[in-house]
Formats: C-alpha cells, structure tokens, sequence
C-alpha cells in the first residue's frame, strides 16, 4: 500500500505508513543532535505532529519525502533549542518530562551512545555559520543530495554546493588544526 504525503493529516492510515517509513531515520537525526533520551523520544514524536500539520504544503516538486522532514525536524530541533535555553535561564531544573518505560530509555540510550561520533563532528563545525552549517549536515550527515538539502532549506543548488566546498574545507582545516 502507498500514501501520499499531504494526506497524512487527515488519512491515518496513510500516517501509519509514513511513520513507520521514517521512524528510524527520524530517531537517527534526532539523536544526533541530543544527547537526553528523553528529550530525543518527546522531539521524535514532536516531529510527527509538526509533519503532520504541515503535510498539505509538501511538494514533491522540491525534493524527497526524507528531506522535507529533515526540514521539519531542524525546525523542531531548532524551536527546543530556544526553549530549552530560556528554560536554563528561569530554572536549573528542567520540569514536565514523561516518564520513559526502561526499555524505551535503554533503546533511546543505545541510539545516542551509537551517534557519539557525529556529535563529535558538530563539535567540529560548530563555528561555520548557522546556515552553512545546516547545509552541511543535510548533506554529510544525513544523506541528502546537494539538491535537497538546498530545497529543503530554501537556496539554490548553485549557492549550496559553493557553500558545502566552502563548508567542508573550513571543516578539514578545523580538524586538521585539533590533531
């Protein structure tokens, strides 16, 4: 059975499908970014329900399934980023998570440990501007062409792979330099 994915706002089968098409990948991209499991499980499942309401303006036209939802997982990301740092600023102690059964955690816990090494490599770019940097990771880390990482983020194939040169010397210069 196929879907489409502007219907999987309103065709729960259709959601059924594409969830468990990009589950993993989503979970994978998540962790890569975070290292608490419990935030990783809630921003999973955040990027569904962000999906979910913004699936009528997919088009297929401006590149794969997969790289629009890197597109809103960024966004996701992005968005708990800025709370999680006004939340530091009010309080030492991060309230409202969900209580996470141990296999859940366990299964969420192998997942970062596993993407420790790409957590490195951010560490590495850290100082590329936001936007080369996002470019860069759609590419390198999350196997998107050229191309959809340049829908996905808005620019021109032309401007993206001038960036990503420009990206992936500044990286090989960085870590060259930390050897």
């Amino acid at each position: 059975m196929t879907y489409d994915v502007t219907t999987i706002g309103h065709d729960p089968d259709a959601f059924e499908l594409f969830y468990r098409a990009h589950i993993e990948v989503v979970g994978r991209f998540v962790a890569r970014r975070v290292d608490d499991p419990h935030t990783a499980a809630d921003l999973t499942a955040e990027v569904f329900l962000a999906a979910i309401e913004s699936a009528a303006g997919y088009r297929a036209d401006r590149g794969s399934e997969v790289g629009w939802l890197f597109g809103v997982a960024r966004n996701v990301i992005a968005a708990e980023q800025r709370r999680s740092h006004r939340r530091r600023r009010v309080t030492a102690e991060v309230a409202g998570r969900r209580v996470l059964e141990p296999d859940d955690l366990a299964r969420i816990e192998e997942r970062i440990d596993a993407e420790a090494s790409a957590r490195r490599t951010y560490a590495a770019i850290r100082d590329l501007p936001e936007d080369t940097r996002a470019l860069l990771e759609l590419v390198a880390v999350d196997g998107l062409s050229t191309a959809e990482a340049a829908a996905a983020l808005g620019i021109t194939a032309v401007a993206a792979r001038v960036r990503l040169h420009r990206a992936r010397r500044a990286v090989r210069l960085s870590l060259a330099a930390t050897r």
